[in-house]
C-alpha cells in the first residue's frame, strides 16, 4: 500500500472515529495489510501526521511550479499565489484538521506535528528571498537576512491560524488577511522600514 493511501485511510480514521486508532495493529487489521506494510511507510502514527502535512505543502507547491503564470511573477506575487493555493489545499482536509486543532494547532503547542512541512517550508522561502536579492525585491541585510524564514514562519501560522477560526463565506477574510500579511512583510524586507525600527531601536537602547 503506498504512502498516499495509508494517509488518507488515517484520515478516514479519524473523520469517523474522532481520534487516532488505539495501535498500529488495530489499524492495519482493518486495512487488511500488515503490520511491517505500516512500518515499511511511517514509524509511528506521529511521523505519519508529520507527513499528513508535507504532502499538502508538497501538492501546493508542484501545482505551483508547474504554473508558467507562477513562474513570471515577482517573490511578493509568488507568497501570494502559495498561501492563497495552500488555503484551498487546506479546505480539501478541513474536517480532520478541525479535529486536530484542540490538540496541536493552538499558539505554542505541539507544534512538533507541523516539523516536516517548516523544513519544506523553510527550504521554499529561502529560495525566494535568494530571488528576492536578484530582483531588489528583497533588501540584504547583515546579521537580520538570516532571521526573515523566521518571520515567515510565523506568518505561516498566523494563516494557518486564521483561516482554522475564519466562518466568513468562501474564507474571504482569510484572503484578506493573507494580502495583508504579505504586503506587509514585503514593505518591511524591501525598503527603509526596517532599518528605521532598528536604528531606532540601537538609539533608544544606546541613552539607556
Amino acid at each position: 500500500m503506498e504512502k498516499k493511501e495509508i494517509r488518507e485511510a488515517y484520515q478516514k480514521y479519524w473523520l469517523e472515529n474522532g481520534k487516532r486508532p488505539v495501535s498500529v495493529y488495530t489499524f492495519t487489521q482493518q486495512l487488511n495489510i500488515s503490520e511491517s506494510s505500516f512500518y515499511d511507510a511511517y514509524a509511528s502514527f506521529d511521523a505519519l501526521e508529520k507527513d499528513i502535512w508535507r504532502a499538502i505543502f508538497d501538492e501546493t507547491l508542484e501545482k505551483l511550479v508547474a504554473d508558467e503564470t507562477y513562474r513570471a511573477y515577482g517573490v511578493r506575487e509568488k507568497l501570494l499565489a502559495f498561501y492563497f493555493l495552500w488555503v484551498q489545499q487546506l479546505r480539501e482536509n478541513r474536517s480532520y484538521i478541525l479535529l486536530q486543532k484542540e490538540k496541536y494547532l493552538v499558539p505554542g503547542a505541539h507544534l512538533d506535528r507541523l516539523e516536516s512541512f517548516r523544513i519544506a517550508f523553510f527550504d521554499y522561502i529561502r529560495e525566494l528571498i535568494k530571488e528576492g536579492y536578484q530582483t531588489g525585491e528583497v533588501k540584504e541585510r547583515k546579521y537580520i537576512s538570516d532571521q526573515y524564514v523566521h518571520g515567515f514562519w510565523l506568518q505561516a501560522l498566523f494563516v494557518l491560524q486564521y483561516w482554522i477560526k475564519d466562518d466568513s463565506e468562501r474564507f474571504e477574510m482569510t484572503d484578506a488577511a493573507i494580502e495583508k500579511a504579505v504586503n506587509l512583510s514585503f514593505q518591511l524586507i524591501s525598503s527603509n522600514t526596517l532599518d528605521s525600527i532598528l536604528d531606532f531601536g540601537k538609539f533608544m537602547f544606546a541613552r539607556k
